[in-house]
């Protein structure tokens, strides 16, 4: 059922983004100021809110952890926030590629960068520290402890363009206060998002039943040595 699930996921994901391709360089037209470089928020912009969203989410299934202390949550968290560190990537590298051409550098210490590589460096710094620690009960709870702590930065990077408005353009969804984009520019963004949510929840379904796997195969090895 789990492999038809992430079968079904990537495939669906992958026609939505083939179509909203389409779309996006056949029916959307250039942006007024910005030119045809401005189609890179449709890949910047749901690449970025799945990996917060995903940041979040782990953060709760740590939060599990720590209350019922099995170890089922602290796997669940660690997937999530690998594949959620993923797109963070691909919200940096985007993010780059667009301010180099409209600012004509490839980085500034704007507060919204500067608080999201903060959040990468500290998800990063989660999955080292899980590869630091062997025993399973403590790396699962100094592990869910880094991803409360971590997940602190993500209201920072959300709210940071109000806060302390600077080079970063305002708020682009019309779903917050200020947002909002020509007619017809929106929904491809909403439609790349929901593909990249089900492809990440794919890939997150993927980890977590590779996970479970290793532990059979390291449970077998266990018996395997005491016979």
């Amino acid at each position: 059922m789990r492999v038809k699930l992430i079968v079904t996921f990537c495939l669906i994901a992958g026609a939505l983004i083939v179509w909203n391709l389409r779309t996006m360089f056949m029916s959307v037209p250039d942006e007024a100021n910005q030119g045809v470089i401005f189609r890179i928020i449709y890949f910047h912009v749901p690449s970025a809110i799945t990996a917060m969203t995903g940041f979040y989410v782990g953060m709760f299934a740590s939060i599990g952890y720590l209350i019922k202390k099995d170890l089922r949550y602290d796997a669940v968290a660690a997937a999530i926030s690998e594949v959620s560190l993923a797109f963070a990537s691909i919200a940096l590298v985007t993010g780059s590629i667009w301010g180099r051409i409209i600012w004509g550098i490839w980085w500034a210490w704007d507060p919204r960068l500067t608080s999201f590589l903060v959040c990468w460096l500290l998800f990063g710094g989660y999955l080292l520290l899980r590869r630091a620690i062997d025993e399973p009960t403590q790396r699962a709870r100094l592990s869910a402890v880094l991803s409360i702590f971590a997940s602190v930065d993500i209201v920072i990077v959300w709210k940071s363009i109000e806060w302390w408005p600077n080079q970063h353009p305002g708020p682009v969804l019309s779903i917050r206060s200020g947002g909002g984009m020509a007619p017809g520019m929106e929904a491809p963004l909403y439609w790349n998002l929901l593909a990249f949510v089900l492809f990440c929840t794919a890939l997150i379904l993927i980890r977590i039943r590779q996970d479970a796997m290793r532990r059979e195969i390291d449970a077998l090895r266990r018996t395997a040595h005491t016979l």
